[in-house]
């Protein structure tokens, strides 16, 4: 069975970090790109990077720039988001999607697969 793999979440306090896994089971990651989405409470999901075969970044939002990486291990069908200083409106359910093609789509794209998300708590 294939299937896309979150974990790391969990509460944490502001000002700390966090790094979330993404592993693809039962299918490869080869020419995919792979994107980190986020639903805070009561709002859209949205993107916030994406990392391409070639370790190419996308940016989706210039909020987190400066504190969130993306990073795939390839051999590994792994990719993660490392993610420091958290603030409270970090807060949310972090999905992994994955899209068939090398390079990161715009945010907008057809998304091929989904994980099922991991909870983020940021609160002191």
């Amino acid at each position: 069975q294939s299937q896309f793999v979150e974990s790391g979440g969990g509460l944490v306090e502001p000002g700390t970090w966090m790094r979330l896994s993404c592993v693809a089971s039962g299918f490869t990651l080869e020419n995919t790109a792979v994107a980190w989405f986020r639903q805070a409470p009561g709002k859209e999901r949205r993107g916030i990077q994406c990392v391409g075969w070639r370790h190419v970044a996308r940016y989706y939002t210039d909020h987190e720039r400066e504190r969130f990486t993306i990073s795939r291990e390839n051999f590994q069908n792994t990719v993660y988001l490392l993610m420091y200083r958290l603030q409270p409106e970090d807060t949310g359910v972090y999905y992994c999607a994955a899209t068939a093609g090398g390079d990161c789509p715009a945010e907008s794209a057809e998304w091929d697969r989904w994980g099922q998300g991991t909870q983020v708590i940021v609160s002191s």
